[in-house]
């Protein structure tokens, strides 16, 4: 039998280890820019065209390679950064493997542009599908100049996987802001399609995180820094009342590279306990220095996961370091032992004389057994006699201290018969009287409603059931396009965050069919000029919108919904009315009515009961009858 083990061609391996580093656009614009940023460039500029599946071109001021350097760092394995196995737990900077050039030539047609400082020409290297097309010297200015031109050409069906513009511009942003945070001092630029989205001038962390994320962000921030032997943390957490229902803006460096770290999350997460609204998560920009011996950053082909020496102590540090940065800002509760603020509002700034103390008059001659004639009391309480309670309304007692006294006003109840109406013998009010005591609803702590049924008792959660009933409109409006709208009197903006900006531009044909009225204002900005006619007219729009984003956002990372049934159901949560709201007997009847109605009025939208029913049998068996 011959030999069937046999060496792969290199293109063919390059291609393998692309699938675990270029996984999609974004993947090949952080290693280019991390490229970059090692070559001591304090200027990069990225272009994109087609959210990088035609053009990215990243282009730097920095060191430039030589002739021979140029060639050799399309190879794989080919790094400036490693000469023995030693150096890999000493590693400082962005890239050391070698296999991002390579794996990135490997599946697109590249042009390298390079110039070192003390050369008087540069090089250009063209490569398609790890060939080497064509080398020649070239004028160019100092620095690196690199274009990866139709991403996955060679691998239709790779390039059939990826997403829409939309999306892929989203993951490019969000690797973007990763390394502008990390990098506050270089200069950065990112043009798509002809138009500048960002334009990031060198400066400090919090200018930086401010320039990405809008203007209302230096309000929200809170520094952080804690110096240790054995790590060194700094960046800023968000105050407490800013947290949101998304991870959104949560990033951990470690030696400046971004990394994904459940274990350091849940640390911070617990510097949170007992300040933050349940299901939000806050704001932060956290950087943590520490001895590169002391980790291991090989353990994940993208380098986002790394393996500490002590992580037990790198938890308690954090910890404490953001619950000290937040107690320090006067953001968790504290206690003045010198005097309880709680107390300085109950102190009046008005001279002492000018205070007006109440005061109590009282009949004495008041005498609540008498009685007349007839015996009956002459003295009963009245709603009305301020005498029979001894109290002068002219003292300025507020007007709703009769309700301590509404019990005793309460009209006797009347017990209904329990029979059904065709068989009482009884005049047609009573019967009238019954029939509609059928229609009544009850609420339990404004949360449940409750109705009787032929075979007992029905319940039913009001939140869950208005989500079923919107899930299924709104789904209605998104098939037919018919979603009625309501012109705002006064149109709002909302600023984004430029992630959610091409969110909400992918979302716009569909926030349109449901009644939005939308429109583009700016790099980062949206008018709202209207809304879906059925959310009520005293609603804040901004607030919807930005409910709704985050809703999206949020089903998207835990539900993997298709589009249109993720924005049905993230409006329905927005819109629906919540637990705590008290109804009337007409809201209960409209909404129960509504409910019957729909395909799936005993399954809520997450899968979960939206109707429970206890029968006669089950009352009997809990109160021990036969």
């Amino acid at each position: 039998m011959s030999d069937i083990i046999q060496l792969l061609p290199d293109s063919v391996a390059n291609q393998i280890a692309a699938g675990e580093v270029v996984q999609r656009p974004a993947s090949a614009v952080k290693e280019l820019i991390e490229n970059a940023i090692d070559a001591g460039a304090d200027r990069i500029k990225l272009i994109l065209k087609d959210a990088g599946k035609t053009l990215i071109q990243v282009i730097d001021n920095g060191c430039g390679m030589s002739v021979t350097d140029a060639r050799i760092c399309f190879e794989r394995h080919a790094t400036s950064k490693i000469r023995k196995a030693e150096d890999l737990f000493a590693i400082r900077t962005m890239g050391f493997r070698g296999e991002a050039m390579a794996s990135i030539a490997a599946i697109a047609q590249v042009e390298l542009k390079t110039k070192r400082v003390e050369d008087e020409l540069g090089t250009v290297v063209q490569i398609e599908g790890s060939k080497v097309i064509n080398q020649f010297p070239e004028a160019l200015a100092n620095g690196t100049s690199i274009s990866v031109k139709n991403l996955f050409y060679n691998i239709p069906a790779r390039r059939n996987f990826l997403k829409s513009n939309s999306v892929e511009m989203r993951h490019i942003i969000e690797e973007f802001q990763r390394i502008a945070l990390a990098y506050p001092n270089i200069f950065l630029s990112m043009h798509s399609d002809n138009n500048e989205l960002f334009h990031l001038s060198a400066g400090s962390l919090k200018q930086r995180i401010v320039h990405l994320f809008g203007n209302n962000y230096n309000q929200k921030l809170v520094p952080v820094e804690e110096e240790t032997t054995i790590i060194n943390i700094q960046g800023f957490v968000g105050k407490p009342e800013y947290a949101k229902k998304t991870r959104g803006e949560q990033f951990f460096f470690v030696n400046k590279r971004f990394i994904r770290d459940h274990y350091l999350n849940h640390a911070v997460m617990n510097a949170y306990e007992e300040i933050l609204a349940g299901e939000t998560f806050p704001l932060y920009v956290l950087f943590i220095d520490i001895d590169p011996a002391k980790i291991d950053i090989n353990v994940h082909p993208t380098k986002t996961e790394i393996k500490y020496e002590d992580d037990k102590s790198i938890y308690a540090i954090l910890r404490s370091a953001v619950k000290r940065s937040l107690g320090r800002y006067n953001i968790t509760p504290s206690l003045d032992f010198d005097q309880e603020t709680s107390f300085s509002d109950m102190i009046s700034s008005k001279p002492l004389e000018e205070i007006q103390f109440p005061t109590i008059t009282f009949n004495p001659n008041f005498n609540p057994f008498e009685v007349d004639g007839e015996g009956n009391s002459i003295n009963k309480y009245k709603s009305g006699d301020s005498y029979a309670r001894g109290i002068d309304r002219k003292i300025g007692i507020p007007e709703n201290w009769d309700s301590l006294y509404q019990i005793a006003e309460q009209e006797e109840a009347v017990q209904l018969p329990l029979l059904p109406v065709e068989e009482i013998e009884a005049d047609d009010d009573i019967k009238a009287t019954v029939a509609e005591s059928r229609k009544l609803f009850f609420q339990i702590h404004n949360q449940y409603i409750v109705s009787q049924i032929h075979s007992g008792l029905m319940l039913i959660d009001q939140q869950a059931a208005h989500e079923r009933i919107l899930f299924e409109q709104y789904k209605a409006h998104l098939d037919d396009n018919k979603g009625s709208s309501q012109q705002s009197l006064f149109p709002s903006t909302i600023e984004l965050s430029s992630a959610d900006f091409e969110l909400m531009n992918d979302l716009l044909p569909e926030l349109r069919s449901l009644g939005f009225q939308l429109r583009p204002f700016g790099k980062t900005t949206y008018v709202i000029e209207g809304i879906p006619a059925d959310l009520g007219n005293n609603v804040n729009e901004t607030k919807v919108v930005e409910q709704l984003l985050e809703d999206f956002k949020n089903n998207k990372a835990e539900l993997k919904l298709d589009k249109r049934d993720n924005l049905a159901r993230s409006l329905a949560k927005s819109s629906a009315i919540k637990t705590g709201t008290p109804l009337d007997n007409d809201s209960m009847s409209d909404l129960i009515d509504r409910l019957f109605a729909c395909e799936s009025p005993n399954i809520s939208i997450y899968g979960k009961p939206t109707i429970i029913t206890i029968t006669l049998q089950e009352l009997m068996d809990k109160f021990g009858k036969i």
